[in-house]
């Protein structure tokens, strides 16, 4: 009995659902319902930057329109803060490739930013975020997806606490202070990101790595820009060698804050202490 020949997006479609069942796409409907990112009735905008984390969400949230019990609508947006040329025609390619109808957003976002000297890369996170809120809001959405996942959040912590003296870390799901009733949500917040790896090689795939204005030549390499998130992946490299467990302790750390050994915490921009109830008894 011949076996059945599958479209490229096809076969990328089934290693979804059998190779990486356990380590992806559980892990992407585990997000969902723990988290509770998803209702009925939602408009989400799966924003996609063109990079493997961001296009891998858009296959998941496409199987997920195809097994989820209740209706909602995805709209797949891209927006180009000024992509070059080679960058913008390879997320349109690797679009079509995967058969996820995109809608592209044009902006000069990238312009704005470029000839800043003083946290140019703050400002345009910034700026792309605003973006995005406002194109979504315009195909009538009230959330949006960003691609972020597991070893973002554990890397956010350590690098708060390392380099802004903040203990705090990416929430799975926000709610936006200057777009109302707007919604931020990232449904990959349980996935490694060496198993996005492992299906982005395993399906022969090619994404951007970066397409920041600063690094025109991203298109097609394979080094990533040395950050200070870099400095983190090493220390954690280095730290999981000693304690195989340290990228769970870091991600459980901020599920079990004990407040009552805490010196000082904020809720809702105020600060207090330990101080305000210390010597009180019932």
């Amino acid at each position: 009995m011949n076996k059945p020949i599958y479209a490229p997006h096809q076969q990328i479609e089934q290693s979804i659902r059998k190779k990486f069942r356990k380590s992806i796409w559980c892990k992407f409907t585990k997000a969902i319902n723990q988290y509770e990112l998803l209702k009925e009735g939602d408009q989400v905008a799966v924003c996609i930057s063109g990079g493997k984390d961001s296009m891998l969400m858009a296959k998941l949230f496409q199987e997920l329109k195809l097994h989820n019990k209740f209706d909602f609508k995805v709209k797949f947006l891209v927006m180009d803060p000024g992509y070059s040329p080679a960058n913008r025609t390879a997320i349109e390619r690797n679009a079509s490739l995967l058969k996820v109808p995109i809608t592209v957003y044009e902006s000069n976002i990238f312009g704005a930013v470029y000839h800043i000297d003083k946290s140019p890369c703050y400002l345009c996170a910034r700026m792309r975020r605003g973006h995005l809120y406002h194109f979504a809001g315009e195909l009538g959405c009230n959330k949006i997806a960003l691609g972020h996942h597991y070893d973002d959040v554990i890397e956010t912590i350590l690098m708060g606490m390392l380099y802004g003296a903040q203990m705090q870390t990416m929430m799975p799901k926000l709610h936006s202070t200057n777009f109302s009733g707007m919604e931020l949500i990232r449904p990959m917040y349980l996935i490694r990101e060496d198993d996005i790896k492992a299906w982005r090689d395993y399906n022969g795939l090619h994404f951007l790595q970066c397409a920041c204005k600063f690094t025109e030549d991203c298109a097609d390499c394979s080094r990533e820009t040395s950050s200070k998130r870099l400095e983190i992946k090493d220390l954690i490299r280095q730290l999981k060698q000693v304690n195989p467990f340290v990228e769970g302790n870091i991600f459980k750390s901020v599920e079990n804050v004990n407040l009552d050994t805490v010196i000082a915490y904020k809720k809702d921009g105020v600060k207090h202490t330990f101080l305000e109830g210390y010597g009180q008894k019932d």
